[in-house]
């Protein structure tokens, strides 16, 4: 509790401080534009969903299921190669059709593949979760490209790397609160929960998605 404390102090005190700086370490500014503020939510609950998905799932094939750390590896693989398909799809669809369905495919994709995830046991039958890594991995991959895209529409030239920072900021911020928050509650014996949280995240991804994004977004220079 102390340290949830000084937290929400630091960042009370970020909020107070940094508009009062002629080059802020980070322009609040910029959260006032949807399409900026929510690709940052995105990022974070993305990448949020990654790390817990990357523990979480280690600790299922292992522990679980027995299986040797090379053994985990190769039942993962699914997922990444879906990820490798996806990521240039993505950036076709993002230059042709705008953010917003590319992030609506990305949201639903990781839905469907951790839904089934909720519910596995020692004698989950293989090829139900290689379905389940593939529609995650496929869904994962779609969501980076749209995440810069839509960080930087709408917004001058002259600002667009600083909100492209920002952006691959909240990633790293997301992977961190992914393993931190999903491994405290495998920790407490809650694996189910876990899986839930995860779920309700792309969920999420989908909304903010729907909600912040245009079919196609047009940068301007200020």
């Amino acid at each position: 509790m102390g340290c949830f404390g000084l937290s929400a102090l630091a960042l009370a005190g970020l909020l107070w401080w940094e508009p009062r700086r002629a080059e802020p370490l980070i322009e609040l500014g910029l959260f006032r534009g949807a399409p900026f503020a929510g690709a940052t939510l995105i990022a974070v609950c993305a990448f949020a969903v990654l790390g817990g998905f990357l523990f979480l799932n280690t600790l299922y094939l292992q522990e679980t299921r027995g299986l040797s750390p090379l053994a985990a590896g190769l039942h993962t693989l699914p997922m990444a190669v879906m990820t490798i398909v996806a990521s240039p799809l993505s950036g076709r669809l993002v230059a042709g059709r705008g953010p917003r369905l590319p992030l609506l495919i990305a949201g639903t994709s990781m839905t469907l593949g951790l839904l089934p995830l909720t519910m596995v046991t020692a004698g989950t039958p293989v090829w139900q979760l290689f379905v389940a890594y593939v529609l995650f991995g496929f869904g994962f991959g779609m969501v980076n490209t749209p995440i810069t895209n839509t960080a930087v529409s709408g917004m001058p030239r002259s600002r667009a790397g600083v909100a492209a920072a920002i952006a691959s900021t909240s990633r790293q911020v997301g992977t961190a609160l992914g393993v931190a928050v999903i491994g405290a509650v495998a920790g407490a014996g809650a694996g189910a929960a876990g899986w839930w949280i995860m779920v309700g995240l792309a969920v999420a991804v989908l909304l903010i998605g729907r909600l912040t994004t245009r079919s196609r977004v047009v940068m301007t220079d200020m």
